[in-house]
C-alpha cells in the first residue's frame, strides 16, 4: 500500500490487487487460528474507524485530511443488508459470487441453510456473517463425528455439567455427559469421553463477527496430538507433536466452541486413518519394519501400527 499510495515517491510500482488485501487477511486469519488486532494498519477494524470529533469533521470535510487512502482501495467496502430470510437461494449464490466466492451446489446449499437458519436468530445480517459462514463450510472436514447436541447446565453456585449428543463413523448415536471447570471445558470433556483420542488443548480463542448482543462467534481452537517415535536402525527417533486447527461459527458460544473443537479432533482422526493406510501400503510394498512407527498414548506406552 506504501508503493500504491505513495507511486511517485518509491518511482516503482507492483502489479498486486490491493482490494483484495482485506479478503486475503481475512482467509489467513481463519485458517491459522491468528486474529487481527482491531488497531493493524490496513486491515484492522480500526485502521479507518474514526471516534475523535475533530477526526470526524476532518473526514467529512476532505476525507484525505486524516485517511491517505481509501477503505475501498483495500476491499473494505461498507457492509449493507441486502439478503433476508425470504430471499432465493438464486439471489443467495449471487450475492456470495460478487463476494468473490465460487462454491459448487452442495456447498451453496449447505451456507444458504445455515444462512437461513442465522436469520431466524439475528435481527440483521450482514456480508460479514454471510462471509463467515461460507469459512465455517468450506473448513469443514470429513465429518467422522458430528454434533448432534449439546446441552449445558452452569451458573453462580453450580457446577458446570454438559450432556453431547454425538454421530459416530458407523452412524450410531453416542451420549455422554461430564462437568468441568467452565461450561466450555465440560462440553469438552463430555466430547473426549466419546472420541476417547488423547490431545492437548493448546488455544482456544472467541471473535464476535459482527457488533450487538446478537452477533455471530468465530470460534478458533488448536490441538496438539501426542509426539510419535520412529525405530530407524535401532536407533529411536522423535517426532515433534502433531497441531489440528478447528474453526466453529454459531450465534451460541457454546455451540460453535463444540463445533470447532470437533472439527479440530475430525481432522486429527482422518489423520491417523491416512498414517494407517500409508504405513499399510508401505509394509505391503516390502517396507522395513524396524522402521515401524510407534506413537505414544495417554500413558506413555509406545503402540506399533501394525498393517491391516
Amino acid at each position: 500500500m506504501a508503493l500504491h499510495t505513495r507511486q511517485q515517491f518509491f518511482g516503482v510500482a507492483s502489479r498486486i490487487n490491493t482490494r483484495e488485501l482485506a479478503r486475503a487477511s481475512r482467509l489467513v486469519s481463519s485458517f491459522t487460528g491468528v486474529h487481527v488486532p482491531p488497531n493493524k494498519a490496513i486491515v484492522g477494524a480500526n485502521a479507518f474507524a474514526h471516534e475523535s470529533g475533530i477526526h470526524q469533521d476532518g473526514v467529512l470535510k476532505n476525507r484525505i485530511t486524516y485517511e491517505i487512502m481509501s477503505a475501498e482501495t483495500v476491499g473494505l467496502e461498507s457492509n449493507a443488508l441486502v439478503l433476508g430470510k425470504h430471499s432465493g437461494r438464486h439471489a443467495f449464490r449471487e450475492h456470495i459470487e460478487k463476494l468473490g466466492y465460487q462454491l459448487d451446489d452442495h456447498d451453496v446449499q449447505q451456507v444458504f441453510q445455515r444462512f437461513k437458519e442465522l436469520c431466524d436468530k439475528k435481527k440483521t445480517v450482514d456480508d460479514r456473517d454471510i462471509e463467515a459462514l461460507i469459512t465455517g463450510e468450506t473448513q469443514r472436514t470429513p465429518e467422522i463425528y458430528r454434533l448432534d447436541h449439546v446441552q449445558v447446565s452452569c451458573g453462580s453456585g453450580l457446577i458446570p455439567v454438559a450432556t453431547v449428543r454425538l454421530i459416530g463413523p458407523d452412524d450410531r448415536v453416542y451420549v455422554d455427559s461430564d462437568h468441568g471447570t467452565g461450561p466450555v471445558d465440560a462440553v469438552y470433556r463430555a466430547i473426549n469421553r466419546i472420541v476417547q483420542r488423547p490431545n492437548e488443548l493448546i488455544e482456544f480463542s472467541i471473535k464476535a463477527v459482527t457488533e450487538g448482543i446478537d452477533a455471530v462467534a468465530e470460534v478458533t481452537v488448536r490441538i496438539q496430538q501426542q509426539a510419535t517415535m520412529n525405530m530407524e536402525n535401532g536407533q529411536r527417533k522423535f517426532r515433534g507433536p502433531q497441531i489440528y486447527s478447528g474453526y466453529g461459527v454459531n450465534t451460541d458460544i457454546l455451540v460453535g466452541s463444540a463445533e470447532a473443537y470437533l472439527a479440530a479432533l475430525n481432522k486429527l482422526l482422518a489423520a491417523g486413518d491416512e498414517f494407517r493406510k500409508a504405513e499399510a501400503a508401505a509394509f505391503a510394498a516390502g517396507y522395513d519394519k524396524d522402521s515401524t512407527t510407534y506413537a505414544y498414548d495417554l500413558f506413555g506406552k509406545n503402540l506399533p501400527i501394525e498393517s491391516e
